[in-house]
């Protein structure tokens, strides 16, 4: 698993401190939610969307390398992934995500096998 997965690319646009909380997120194929929370901290840079009704108000974690482009004029976020990828991903834990290097690497072995799919 590459770390580049846990960083945002130099192509999105994203500079680091730019607070996305409230950006839309788009997927490849439509509307996921709306960041509620993120971090770009290296090697460890994400987001966390929570997806209101459209899975029954889950909140997922995307790894920033799964960002494609910031968009900061229109507030959104444009991800490499579909939405059934993204529901497909592995069940985001509040508690366990900021600390547990395993749950790290289930994530992103994830989405490192599905990003521009």
């Amino acid at each position: 698993m590459s770390d580049s997965i846990w960083g945002y690319q130099p192509t999105t646009g994203y500079t680091a401190g730019t607070d996305l909380t409230g950006y839309k997120v788009e997927a490849t194929d439509g509307s996921i939610g709306k960041v509620d929370k993120h971090s770009d901290d290296v090697d460890s840079a994400y987001l966390v969307v929570d997806t209101g009704v459209w899975i029954f108000g889950k909140h997922v974690l995307l790894p920033a390398g799964t960002v494609r482009t910031v968009d900061r004029d229109e507030r959104k976020v444009y991800v490499d992934l579909t939405k059934d990828q993204i529901k497909d991903s592995p069940e985001f834990d509040k508690d366990k995500h900021l600390g547990d290097a395993g749950y790290h690497q289930q994530f992103g072995g994830y989405y490192e096998t599905h990003r521009g799919i």
